[in-house]
């Protein structure tokens, strides 16, 4: 009688990236993996002792992506733009996984060959080595927060894009002026939140870093 066939750890999170694509972290389950793998959960948790520790691991592969074949240029800066973009980009491209990694983090190798850039970049920016961990949390939530808020935004179908714009327009343009006077005033040129993302997180982070900046002894 013929056994069931074993996946690799890297099958498992292929089928696991796969699934997180049409669904979120909420409605996936290591059963329905199991399921998609012709499996039981049991064999998966061979691999992954919990579902928490099976999403950090397809949230790092991502990390990995956007890590390969990166390489340092300019100045401290201009490497955590690059940065920035190059995550923005990776999870752009998988937009449910976005909120993986925005929610549960990771500790893989992905995660920490961001933290190991960031840190570095920091720390050529001329800040005192006790100020650099507390900047970098602070330039982490950032980055996570700007990135997973626009991945939820792309990951919405056309027909909630119509509805939700729909909602704006007659949120915005239909305001009472007396009781929304100033919403009213900017109603034509206030835009919607999936506007120019790409421009917002770019000036957003640069004002981040011009305030690190000016505290560079």
């Amino acid at each position: 009688m013929t056994g069931r066939r074993r996946w690799s750890t890297e099958e498992i999170l292929d089928t696991a990236a796969e699934l997180l694509r049409t669904s979120d972290a909420e409605s996936f389950s290591v059963r329905r993996l199991a399921s998609a793998l012709g499996t039981d959960s049991s064999s998966l948790y061979r691999h992954f002792r919990n579902k928490t520790e099976l999403l950090r691991a397809v949230a790092d592969r991502i990390l990995l992506a956007a890590m390969d074949g990166y390489r340092p240029e300019g100045d401290w800066k201009q490497r955590v733009t690059a940065l920035a973009l190059r995550l923005r980009e990776a999870f752009g491209e998988q937009p449910q996984l976005a909120a993986v990694w925005g929610r549960y983090a990771s500790g893989g190798t992905g995660s920490r060959l961001v933290m190991e850039e960031l840190l570095q970049a920091l720390r050529a920016s001329g800040l005192p080595d006790e100020e650099i961990p507390a900047r970098y949390h602070r330039v982490a939530v950032l980055l996570a927060a700007l990135i997973s808020s626009e991945a939820g935004l792309s990951a919405v179908t056309p027909k909630e894009y119509e509805q939700g714009m729909e909602h704006f327009r007659v949120a915005v343009l239909g305001a009472d002026p007396e009781r929304f006077p100033t919403l009213a005033h900017f109603a034509r040129d206030v835009r919607p939140l999936s506007a120019d993302r790409r421009a917002a997180l770019e000036e957003i982070l640069a004002a981040h870093l011009a305030h690190i900046e000016a505290q560079i002894p």
